[in-house]
C-alpha cells in the first residue's frame, strides 16, 4: 500500500497536508510519524501550533523539532512524490540562522563525547602518540 504525494484538486494554488509534506520532504521516516510531531506541537506553521490536516502552501515558515534538532525552513514547492532526498530538498529552503545553530550544536556534541574508559586499543593509543609527536 503505497501512499502518493499529490497536489490538491484546485490547481490555481497548490497546497498539502502538512503531515504529507513533511513525509515527502522526509523530515520524517513516516507519515504516521509526522503527524505524531505536528499533534505533538513539534512543528508549527508562521509561529503557529497547527493540526496534521492542515494545508501547507509555497511561502509559509514551518519550525520543527525533531529529537534535539530544530529546524527553521521555508516552503519552497509541493512535491509531488516521495522522491529521493536529493529531490526533496528542493521543496525547501532552510534559514542561515537554523543552519548556523545546528551546525553550532553539533560541534558542541562532537567536543563533549563521552572519553574513553580503560585502557586505549591500538586504535586510539596511534591516535595518542601521534598527538604528542606533534607537541615535541
Amino acid at each position: 500500500m503505497s501512499q502518493r504525494c499529490q497536489e490538491s484538486p484546485a490547481p490555481d494554488i497548490p497546497s498539502l497536508r502538512i503531515d504529507k509534506w513533511l513525509w515527502c520532504v522526509r523530515f520524517f521516516k513516516s507519515r504516521s510519524l509526522a503527524q505524531e510531531a505536528v499533534e505533538g506541537g513539534h512543528v508549527q506553521v508562521n509561529g503557529e501550533r497547527v493540526k496534521a490536516s492542515r494545508q501547507l502552501r509555497v511561502g509559509d515558515l514551518l519550525r520543527i523539532t525533531r529529537e534535539r534538532e530544530r529546524y527553521e525552513v521555508e516552503v519552497a514547492g509541493i512535491p509531488r512524490r516521495r522522491g529521493p532526498a536529493t529531490e526533496a530538498r528542493q521543496h525547501y529552503r532552510e534559514t542561515p540562522e537554523s543552519e548556523a545553530a545546528r551546525a553550532h550544536a553539533r560541534e558542541l556534541d562532537r567536543l563533549s563525547a563521552p572519553v574513553s574508559s580503560g585502557r586505549p586499543d591500538k586504535r586510539e593509543r596511534r591516535d595518542l602518540m601521534r598527538v604528542l609527536k606533534r607537541r615535541e
